[in-house]
């Protein structure tokens, strides 16, 4: 049994390693290497190269293939350049843009490692005759006694689980995560040590196709006439101001709301809602952010069988800054679930994940459709 936990000599183990030109997949690529195993590097052309050259610090841009392939030549294996623009454009770009006018937040690197990275490249990478598929995410595959089991990453600072609730069972048997075992600072001097270029390379930080940070302006580019003004109305009925877009608002938002000093608000007003059919942002007070019950859809389940109905006590993440909180778990019909959270959240907007875990066990994930008190 080899370091990956095949059952074959190294050097007999093809290992595809998605390349993104970044310092994590590169060390992921130099380390397998230097194990001895038969490594191609895959790296995937998202969008336009005119464009992504004008965005420096963006996941998988012109200059992280370039990267990407410096890396490759350095430690000697194999790159290949495959271009998924059509792919990411229909499964990710377009979703992420129906996802906001429906007055969701929606989350477009899940969709990009559940729809593109851990479905077609994975496919291409069995096509390739690899053994795995590894990539260098900070998330660790533990094999249990039911099979392979996604875990938090060592380093809880660097954990990625949350963004990869929608991993499924047959994915997890192929896919291979080196580092979830290192913390970022291991992971740098490991590409110093093979002298990487990329070693101090700053990591991606935005959305990878949203050149300036603003989703609206990518919103009403791919869909012309949709960004509409409205009225920002307080949950006690009364018209507050004017908005220039639902889709610049999301729920337990507080800043940028446009209406200071507005008279007999005694406290801070929140976004508690979305409705975009009407054009209004509802705003109120925190405490009408609580919320006790969480309705989910598109369940990808890990852990352990359950009966309809029946009740699991877990821990529920519902945004990736925030801790995770105590719930009963409750599967339902097709593919939905429902979470009742021990102590009310705040803030909860639908089109965000809500992740389930057991310590450091992802039990699984899906989309927030809703919420209740």
């Amino acid at each position: 049994m080899n370091s990956l936990g095949i059952s074959k000599r190294p050097q007999d183990t093809r290992v595809v390693v998605a390349m993104s030109g970044g310092v994590d997949s590169s060390v992921t690529a130099a380390v397998l290497r230097e194990e001895g195993y038969d490594v191609v590097g895959i790296t995937l052309q998202l969008y336009d190269h005119g464009i992504a050259l004008q965005k420096p610090g963006a996941c998988c841009a012109g200059q992280d293939i370039y990267d990407a392939r410096q890396v490759a030549d350095r430690i000697g294996i194999p790159h290949y350049v495959l271009d998924y623009e059509g792919k990411f454009s229909q499964d990710v770009i377009d979703d992420f843009a129906d996802s906001y006018l429906r007055g969701e937040t929606p989350i477009p690197c899940v969709r990009c490692n559940q729809r593109v990275k851990f479905r077609d490249l994975l496919n291409t990478a069995r096509d390739l005759g690899a053994d795995a598929l590894a990539t260098g995410h900070y998330v660790r595959r533990i094999q249990g006694a039911g099979g392979a089991e996604l875990h938090r990453a060592i380093d809880p600072g660097r954990d990625q689980s949350y963004f990869l609730f929608a991993t499924t069972r047959d994915q997890l048997e192929f896919l291979r995560f080196p580092l979830g075992g290192l913390t970022k600072p291991e992971t740098r001097a490991l590409a110093a040590r093979h002298g990487l270029e990329v070693a101090a390379k700053p990591d991606s930080q935005d959305i990878c196709f949203v050149p300036n940070g603003s989703y609206a302006d990518v919103v009403a580019k791919l869909r012309p006439g949709s960004v509409e003004p409205g009225e920002i109305v307080h949950v006690d009925g009364r018209v507050l101001g004017r908005h220039r877009g639902v889709v610049h608002y999301t729920v337990g938002q507080r800043k940028g709301l446009g209406i200071g000093g507005i008279r007999g608000a005694e406290e801070p007003l929140f976004v508690v809602r979305l409705e975009p059919g009407q054009r209004r942002v509802v705003v109120g007070p925190r405490r009408e952010l609580a919320r006790s019950v969480v309705t989910i859809r598109e369940v990808n389940w890990l852990g352990p069988d359950l009966a309809p109905g029946e009740g699991l006590e877990v821990e529920v993440k519902l945004r990736s800054a925030q801790p995770p909180a105590p719930a009963v778990w409750h599967p339902g019909p097709d593919g939905t679930a429902q979470a009742e959270l021990h102590e009310p959240q705040y803030g909860v907007a639908p089109g965000q994940a809500c992740v389930v875990y057991r310590g450091d066990r992802v039990l699984g994930g899906g989309w927030i459709a809703g919420t209740g008190t």
